[in-house]
């Protein structure tokens, strides 16, 4: 599923529930669409507040994949060069910067691999959660 997306936060709301919607039909565990919807909402907020600017005539790309094993989320934009991967959390020097940059940290925790590139000078960011399968019983 690929979503073209204005940059706005009911927009990146609306990514979020197609995930849920789409994670549901190919039968992904609830607690794996949590985290992938929580690291969908996070990075995609970021994209619209930062790389962005909140310009809604500015667009993204968001494109969803399930693979049997895992679900893989792909982001695209065309804001300034930006690696989460390479983000690494500071002690906060402000009260304010005390309630915010948590987001990466917490896509970091939910999802089992983060891949950054920039490719034909769009930031793309690749976000996969492997689903771990039941053991059959005996």
């Amino acid at each position: 599923m690929i979503l073209h997306l204005n940059a706005k936060p009911d927009e990146v709301m609306r990514a979020v529930e197609a995930l849920w919607e789409f994670g549901r039909t190919k039968g992904v565990p609830e607690k794996a669409l949590f985290g992938l919807a929580l690291a969908l909402e996070e990075c995609g907020s970021n994209i619209v507040n930062h790389a962005l600017k909140g310009d809604a005539n500015q667009r993204f790309q968001a494109s969803i994949d399930y693979t049997g094993s895992a679900v893989i989320i792909e982001l695209r934009d065309r804001g300034p060069a930006f690696d989460p991967t390479e983000h690494h959390r500071v002690a906060p020097r402000s009260q304010e910067e005390k309630t915010g940059g948590w987001g990466i940290q917490l896509v970091r925790h939910y999802m089992d691999e983060i891949r950054y590139e920039r490719r034909d000078g769009e930031n793309v960011l690749q976000l996969t959660k492997h689903l771990v399968q039941e053991a059959s019983r005996l």
